[in-house]
């Protein structure tokens, strides 16, 4: 059985595809210093799947600590590496800090993963890097504009250095653009559960606001060049996402004549608005949501979804679900995360 590590394992898309991986009968391990996510999630992973997850809570920035995992767990053959900062607006306000954890972090583990003769890396990355491009829908070899904020330009430098470092380096690597993951797993105990209340994603403060954790819906741009006035994103189910990473291990490990380095785009193809979102909300959820029109937000692209094409052709991966699924798991989260507080 292969073993798999997985950076960030308590967080969002990690804990999600630490599901899908058991599920296809790898051994998984984790490394999360809990500093955006919570211990629940590693222990709602157990109820899911019957297994107990080993988790490392350690900051990646530690090169020491680091290679005391490495050292300890000698056989793993796999990375997947989503640990990261992720928010926008933060990012903005922040970028150094955004520089010093996204870059210091990969650069580290890779250097690590070196070291332990590691066969496979698979990076999270992000449609952020395409900045506010020229046409739609983006393909991978859509040429990168200026990123919109400091989180989007360390997915860009990140992506360069793991290309540059794969030139030279007996690995292979694959990089995931997501789109925009939302919902939550079909069992209701794992979803998007940041830690502190730091919720910056579109899902959670729709929800949160149905449940009344918040006045209203906050829709930053009502002015764009779109159908609606509001900005248009590719969601995509966390689910989805997460069996991605799978076929993306098991392509490098079968494939010999694999690229060292590939890219994929991970979205449905369809562009989604703000309002639609809210639409589909309240379609599946039966409430009235109140949301209130507000300025741009800085950092914000007008509009991005994806030509989802070779993924579908090299990796053997579809989207299954659609944004009313996509909703309904999220709000079934939401609603059994209320009943156990």
């Amino acid at each position: 059985m292969s073993k798999i590590l997985v950076t960030g394992g308590a967080g969002y898309i990690g804990s999600h595809t630490i599901i899908d991986l058991i599920d296809h009968g790898y051994e998984v391990i984790s490394i999360d210093n809990f500093k955006r996510s919570l211990p629940s999630a590693l222990e709602n992973i157990e109820k899911v799947t019957g297994r107990s997850i080993t988790n490392y809570d350690t900051d990646l920035c530690d090169r020491a600590a680091v290679a005391a995992i490495f050292e300890k767990e000698k056989n793993i053959t796999g990375i997947i590496h989503f640990a990261a900062l992720k928010s926008v607006p933060e990012s903005v306000a922040h970028p150094l800090m955004y520089y010093h954890n996204n870059l210091e972090s990969l650069v580290i583990l890779l250097d690590v993963a070196r070291q332990y003769s590691v066969r496979q890396f698979v990076f999270s990355s992000s449609c952020s890097v395409y900045g506010n491009a020229e046409h739609l829908p983006v393909t991978e070899e859509t040429p990168l504009q200026e990123a919109e904020s400091p989180y989007a330009r360390t997915k860009q430098i990140s992506e360069k250095i793991i290309e540059d470092n794969a030139k030279v380096s007996d690995m292979k690597y694959v990089a995931l653009r997501y789109f925009n993951p939302v919902g939550a797993h079909e069992s209701a105990l794992i979803g998007e559960d940041p830690r502190d209340g730091l919720v910056f994603n579109i899902i959670p403060r729709v929800t949160g606001t149905a449940l009344g954790q918040y006045d209203h819906f906050d829709v930053f741009g009502s002015d764009y060049p779109t159908r609606d006035g509001t900005c248009v994103r590719d969601y995509i189910h966390v689910m989805d996402i997460a069996h991605a990473h799978t076929l993306a291990i098991q392509q490098l490990d079968r494939d010999a004549n694999a690229p060292k380095y590939d890219i994929y785009n991970l979205g449905t193809g369809n562009g989604v608005t703000v309002l639609e979102v809210i639409q589909s909300f309240e379609r599946v959820s039966g409430i009235k949501l109140k949301y209130q029109l507000q300025p741009r937000r800085p950092g914000d692209v007008v509009a991005i979804y994806a030509n989802n094409e070779k993924a579908k052709n090299k990796l053997g991966w579809t989207a299954t679900r659609d944004l009313d699924t996509m909703l309904r798991t999220a709000w079934q989260w939401e609603n059994n995360k209320r009943k156990k507080s």
